[in-house]
């Protein structure tokens, strides 16, 4: 297994499509617990050290996944490795495949209602020998919780997708982590239900193999600005810890 890297104050697994794939089955044929897959990517950098709580369970996650093309080129610089970016919103068709090969069911949770349920249906289409064992959209309040857990519980689902978005879905999964009876293996995708309902557009592929589907993401959605606005101060941070530099 490929040791786990730190870039600045995070991780990231160094990881090839094909080693995630792997770690995924090995987990729901001899897991005894819940595995977490969680995405690394250059906006976690300033979000996930801040949070005590947040940070725990990043770092206790099973799989950190290069989501984003800034960790593939951070970790090639500080520590020489090479690997492809794996875009969480790619590997849960990874997860799908596998599920739908083996006879794995999937519970679906998080994101509006009518998302939810269209992303679901096309799920559905894709991979029809897939066992969808339930669904609940992301409007559950922290009373009704423990009725989403059974309902979880009783679905007998062995992988669990959660789209609350971060922090919230990886904060989820560690408080109930140790409730959830069946689930072998759980990945936080975030929005990635809206691509899947087709609410939200994907780049195009050519976007997304030269590395620049935060370039179209931010054309197309020009108000993620508030948030992309943090890619340059990441990219002198790499440059910083790379000729080892040190803030008096």
């Amino acid at each position: 297994m490929n040791e786990r890297l730190k870039v600045l104050d995070i991780w990231v697994d160094p990881l090839d499509r094909g080693m995630a794939r792997s770690r995924v089955l090995s987990f729901l044929e001899t897991g005894k617990r819940p595995h977490a897959i969680f995405a690394s990517n250059p906006e976690k950098i300033f979000s996930v050290p801040k949070d005590p709580e947040l940070l725990l369970a990043f770092k206790n996650a099973d799989i950190l996944l290069p989501d984003g093309i800034g960790m593939v080129l951070a970790a090639r610089i500080l520590h020489g490795c090479r690997f492809p970016r794996i875009p969480g919103s790619e590997f849960i068709f990874d997860i799908c495949d596998i599920a739908a090969r083996k006879g794995y069911g999937i519970f679906v949770y998080g994101a509006k209602e009518e998302v939810n349920s269209a992303s679901v249906d096309n799920i559905r289409k894709r991979y029809p020998n897939l066992r969808i064992a339930g669904r609940a959209n992301g409007y559950v309040s922290e009373t009704d919780m423990p009725a989403l857990v059974e309902r979880i519980n009783e679905s007998k689902a062995d992988i669990l997708f959660i789209a609350l978005g971060s922090p919230k879905q990886e904060k989820w999964f560690a408080r109930y982590k140790d409730s959830l009876k069946y689930v072998r293996v759980c990945q936080g995708i975030g929005g990635t239900l809206d691509t899947i309902a087709g609410t939200v557009k994907r780049a195009p592929a050519i976007w997304c193999n030269l590395g620049l589907e935060w370039l179209y993401r931010l054309l197309s959605d020009p108000s993620r600005i508030k948030r992309q606005r943090l890619l340059p101060v990441f990219a002198l941070k790499i440059i910083l810890a790379r000729i080892g530099w040190k803030k008096q």
